[in-house]
């Protein structure tokens, strides 16, 4: 059978001891947290002492200085347990870069090392509520008053928006300019004006602290700047690719989880005198989802390995994010069925994972947007 090569005999090391903390820290608490709508900070604090935070950022800056295939490796143990509450992934793979990438010498000494440690939790805020796939569209300004901007806006349905500390805010410096006038901005979360909407209340994902963000009259440093002014959407279309891949390596484990539990179910479960799995309708809907899992995550390699080597461009990361989201949603549709009334409580691991899979084809750009973005270069732009 198909065998990985991507991973090093360390990072499989590291895969022991991410998953014996998951098994410890994580899995026992998170129905505990879905109730809550949020995970506990001291599941952060214990997540940076054992080195599953910011590991791909340099030892400089608080981080362990390793490749990005660590920081893979914690999302892979994440989404075999099913947990989808802890936002690790977006704080370390994808709020941190900006700042390291973008930000200035002091805000990457001030802030990068409390991330590692869990102390300071990372966000990212572009979506609006009359602005989601569409960038350009968004509304919020962060207009220049001397020394500081002042900002005004709002946005919505933002990953880690309840617990978080810092945040990085997609913003208008100049309405007049369109996608040219928008620029980056890290907001602490106890500056006057920044306030947290309700937590929003999910059809899965639903130990994540996803909010909405008000901001009225919030001033902040120029020196909070992330870039330069006016760069913002450049910068983020530069991380878009790195941000869509993580959303296909979530897919791939959670595919392969959801194929061991129903196996396990389907041997186990009899009907009719026999077990589920010895229909040939059973047999023969696991040999194709098998296949798709296997497919799914060879391409998914082939995509860490190309983004590892500097390759992975918008077009890949665009039809890897759409094959996966949309492959997955269809074979956990296809397994929930076979667990018949049980695969719809929500105690069972498949019914969760089914949930979860949804918002899959919709965040970091939605399927249709993903379409648009391959079809235009597969015509040449014409």
């Amino acid at each position: 059978m198909f065998k990985r090569t991507i991973y090093s005999e360390e990072h499989e090391m590291f895969r022991d001891q991410v998953r014996r903390f998951v098994e410890a820290e994580i899995t026992p608490h998170h129905a505990a947290w879905e109730k809550k709508g949020r995970v506990s900070r001291e599941a952060w604090l214990k997540a940076g002492e054992n080195g599953l935070l910011c590991a791909a950022m340099p030892e400089e800056y608080g981080g362990a200085g390793a490749d990005f295939l660590f920081s893979m490796v914690v999302m892979e143990e994440l989404a075999k347990a099913g947990a989808m509450g802890p936002g690790f992934s977006l704080h370390s793979d994808i709020v941190a870069p900006y700042i390291l990438h973008y930000g200035s010498e002091e805000l990457k000494q001030e802030w990068l090392p409390k991330m590692a440690r869990g102390e300071a939790i990372g966000a990212i805020a572009m979506t609006e509520p009359a602005a989601g796939s569409d960038v350009q569209g968004i509304k919020t300004t962060a207009i220049r008053d001397g020394d500081e901007y002042v900002i005004n806006g709002q946005k919505v349905f933002i990953t880690n928006g309840g617990n978080c500390d810092i945040l990085i805010l997609a913003c208008k410096t100049d309405p007049s300019q369109g996608a040219k006038g928008t620029s980056l901005i890290l907001v602490p979360a106890d500056t006057p004006g920044f306030r947290k909407g309700k937590l929003l209340d999910k059809v899965g994902w639903k130990a994540q602290d996803t909010a909405e963000l008000f901001f009225d009259n919030v001033r902040v440093p120029v020196g909070n700047l992330i870039g330069a002014e006016g760069r913002g959407f450049y910068q983020l279309m530069e991380q878009l690719p790195q941000e869509r891949l993580l959303q296909c390596v979530r897919a791939s484990s959670a595919l392969e989880a959801a194929l061991e539990w129903t196996v396990t179910h389907v041997t186990e479960r009899k009907a009719f005198g026999k077990t589920i799995g010895d229909f040939q309708n059973t047999r023969f809907k696991l040999a194709e989802i098998k296949s798709q899992a296997v497919l799914m995550r060879v391409f998914t390699d082939r995509c860490l390995e190309m983004h590892v080597a500097g390759e992975l461009d918008a077009v890949d990361a665009a039809m890897a994010k759409m094959l996966t989201a949309e492959t997955l949603c269809k074979c956990l549709d296809d397994m929930l069925q076979m667990f018949g009334g049980y695969g719809y409580m929500w105690e069972y691991p498949i019914a969760r994972a089914w949930a979860d899979a949804r918002v899959g084809r919709i965040a970091g750009g939605t399927g249709e947007i993903m379409r648009e973005i391959i079809g235009r270069q597969v015509t040449g732009g014409r």
